[in-house]
C-alpha cells in the first residue's frame, strides 16, 4: 500500500483524497483510496474474520457501483436484508448461488475494484462455502475473463 494512503484514517478521508487524487489525474492513488475506503466501512461493521471484512468490503463496492449508475448514493437494500437474515457469510453464499450474476463485474473493472466481486471473495475463501458456491463462482470469473481477452483484442 501506498505510504500516503496507509497514513489515511477514515473512510471519510479516503473518499476526499480519491476525489483530489481524480482531479489530479492519480488514477492509481484514487482506486487505492476508493479500496482503502471500502476496508475501513467493513471494519466499521464489527467484522468477526479477514472473509467477512472482504465479504462486507464487497457489498460497499456493489453499492459504489450502484451509486455512480444512479447518479446518488444507492444502498444494496436486498443485499443487506440476506445478510440480516443468513449472516455475512450466509448471505454472499446465496448472492453467488443465483443463476444471475451478483453485480456488474464491468463496472468493478472499471472502478479498479475487480477483487471485489463477491465471486473473487468466495474463491479467496473456498473453505467457508458451499462447493456449489465455489464452483459457480470459479465459472462466472472464468466467464467474466474471456469476455474481458475477447472485448480487448475486438479493439
Amino acid at each position: 500500500m501506498d505510504e500516503i494512503i496507509a497514513k489515511l484514517k477514515s473512510a471519510k478521508e479516503c473518499e476526499a483524497f480519491e476525489k483530489n487524487a481524480l482531479n489530479l489525474k492519480r488514477d492509481d492513488l484514487a482506486v487505492a483510496a476508493r479500496k482503502r475506503a471500502l476496508e475501513f466501512k467493513a471494519q466499521e461493521y464489527g467484522v468477526k474474520s479477514n472473509a467477512e471484512k472482504e465479504c462486507l468490503a464487497a457489498v460497499y463496492a456493489y453499492e459504489r457501483v450502484l451509486s455512480a449508475k444512479k447518479g446518488k448514493r444507492q444502498p444494496a437494500h436486498r443485499t443487506w436484508q440476506m445478510i440480516k437474515r443468513h449472516g455475512i457469510l450466509g448471505g454472499v453464499e446465496r448472492a453467488v448461488n443465483r443463476p444471475n450474476e451478483t453485480m456488474g463485474y464491468t463496472s468493478l473493472i472499471e472502478m479498479g475494484l475487480q477483487d471485489y466481486a463477491f465471486e473473487a471473495v468466495v474463491l479467496r475463501y473456498p473453505s467457508l462455502f458451499s462447493p456449489q458456491a465455489v464452483e459457480r463462482s470459479q465459472a462466472r470469473i472464468n466467464e467474466w475473463k474471456s469476455q474481458s481477452l475477447t472485448i480487448e483484442t475486438c479493439d
